[in-house]
């Protein structure tokens, strides 16, 4: 049913013996199941095949040391509910070594609750069984703890080495069983060396998720980009730290594994009301946060599939800052800083080149899972293409041979790139994958923004060409035109 979205299907690196060595790690938010319209997600939107690990969130904690289920209703079949836990596990039959996770904590669960139960030894036993027996229970393949934050938020500095105590107790009882260990972690370096001990908490989990975004919104009095890769060169240098470099780097610096850390990237954006509407740059005065979206109905952010529908409807201009490599869009007074397809591109061709484990997205319901703007999740295919070799089509029929008609399988890798494109009014008439006119092995997605296309250029493996019935790489006497 994704057909014509998915360019990602790891069924296909195990028949192609490409090692995907990337994860990418999915994050879900369970509340939006209540979302309107085009906006409602349910657990059946999401593509598993784009995922190495999709985590559900959020459970809780009690001061007992308890797992508190949230949303019963949402997440359990009882009296009618929704089976949240059990339509999301189930979705690993649709993917092949795809883990399913659940997290515990964000923020709304404070930090208090979190403080208390490390902090003595005999309240994290309980809570460690507990936790075991939760995935249990409810079939998940792992636990991903997302307290916000130690020593923050009604913490105390003790929870530096209480976290590591919980991280480390959680980490022996796992191993009986092989669940899989996560944290999200603050990215930036005033936050994180607030709240870790980097090097001890690296040692008992699986994986860290940078959560590299949110170092602008509208707390702030001047508008400013939701996740810069880079510094700006107009930034002050206290400033110069809010940005996806600075915090990697500051991670490494204090002894964190590269390949444990997943950087985070949003499907979302941070939004802010000008003060001035022609005063519209970088810095530029606010009032405070951006209308709210019809979608999310959060005052101060916009998902990417509301963005894209704003900027569909026109009116918008769009600025790509040089410096920091991600963009935003201003109408009226009205202003928002985000990741689009040609950011999230080069951030994971940032992560390969830093050798990270790989990438975290929050949150998949974001991304523009529908398609309504052009094709379906269009930013976690983005990141599929460059750190897992894009492999062909999704859905192989493992009862017909590789490359027969409906499972087409391939070798290699396909690679993206932000080189020079084609002329767009040459090559786009609408938004999606086009293949190449004059090299069948080429083919772009194309994005429109402002009435003009944003064209992203990507090349099918040795012997493989673009075949736009199935939006993928074929062999080439599958594909007509070649």
């Amino acid at each position: 049913m994704f057909k014509a979205s998915i360019l990602i299907a790891l069924m296909a690196f195990a028949t192609a013996g490409v090692q995907a060595d990337k994860k990418i790690v999915c994050y879900f938010g369970s509340w939006s199941v209540y979302r309107p319209g085009l906006g409602n997600f349910q657990v059946s939107d999401i593509d598993p095949r784009l995922c190495t690990h999709i985590i559900y969130t959020f459970t809780g904690i009690t001061t007992n040391g308890d797992v508190k289920i949230l949303d019963p209703w949402a997440d359990l079949p009882d009296g009618g509910g929704k089976n949240g836990y059990g339509k999301f596990t189930e979705l690993r039959h649709l993917s092949a070594g795809t883990k399913a996770m659940i997290a515990i904590g964000g923020w709304n669960e404070g930090s208090s609750k979190y403080s208390q139960v490390a902090s003595d030894s005999t309240l994290r036993g309980r809570f460690v069984q507990n936790v075991v027996k939760f995935l249990k229970k409810y079939d998940f393949d792992g636990f991903d703890v997302d307290w916000e934050y130690p020593n923050q938020r009604g913490g105390y500095p003790s929870d530096k080495e209480n976290f590591v105590a919980l991280l480390r107790d959680l980490r022996r009882e796992f191993d009986k069983y092989g669940y899989i260990l996560g944290v999200a972690a603050a990215a930036a370096e005033g936050s994180a060396s607030q709240s870790y001990i980097i090097p001890e908490i690296s040692k008992y989990v699986d994986f860290i998720s940078l959560m590299a975004y949110d170092f602008n919104g509208s707390w702030n009095k001047s508008v400013g980009i939701n996740a810069p890769l880079y510094a700006s060169t107009k930034e002050s240098p206290g400033l110069r730290k809010l940005n996806v470099d600075a915090a990697v780097r500051y991670w490494l610096s204090e002894g964190a594994p590269a390949e444990k850390l997943m950087l985070g990237v949003p499907s979302y954006g941070r939004s802010f009301t000008l003060a001035n509407a022609n005063d519209n740059g970088i810095g530029a005065l606010a009032t405070g946060p951006g209308i709210a979206g019809p979608y999310t109905r959060e005052q101060g952010s916009l998902g990417y599939n509301e963005i894209c529908v704003n900027l569909r409807g026109g009116g918008w201009t769009v600025v790509r800052e040089p410096d920091q490599r991600v963009p935003y869009a201003f109408k009226g007074n009205q202003w928002v800083g985000y990741d689009d397809v040609t950011s999230i591109l080069e951030k994971a061709k940032y992560i390969n080149s830093m050798g990270l484990g790989g990438a975290m997205m929050w949150s998949v319901e974001t991304d523009d899972f529908r398609g309504t703007c052009g094709s379906k999740y269009p930013l976690l295919t983005a990141l599929n293409s460059v750190l897992r070799g894009n492999a062909v089509v999704p859905d192989p029929n493992p009862s017909e041979p590789t490359g027969s008609t409906g499972s087409t399988g391939s070798t290699g890798s396909t690679s993206a790139s932000t080189e020079p494109a084609p002329p767009s009014d040459s090559v786009c008439v609408q938004e999606g994958y086009v293949r190449n006119p004059q090299d069948c092995s080429t083919f772009h997605y194309c994005q429109k923004v402002d009435d003009k296309y944003l064209v992203s250029t990507f090349h099918c493996p040795a012997g493989l060409v673009f075949d736009p019935s199935i939006i993928a790489c074929n062999y080439k006497n599958k594909v007509s035109g070649c």
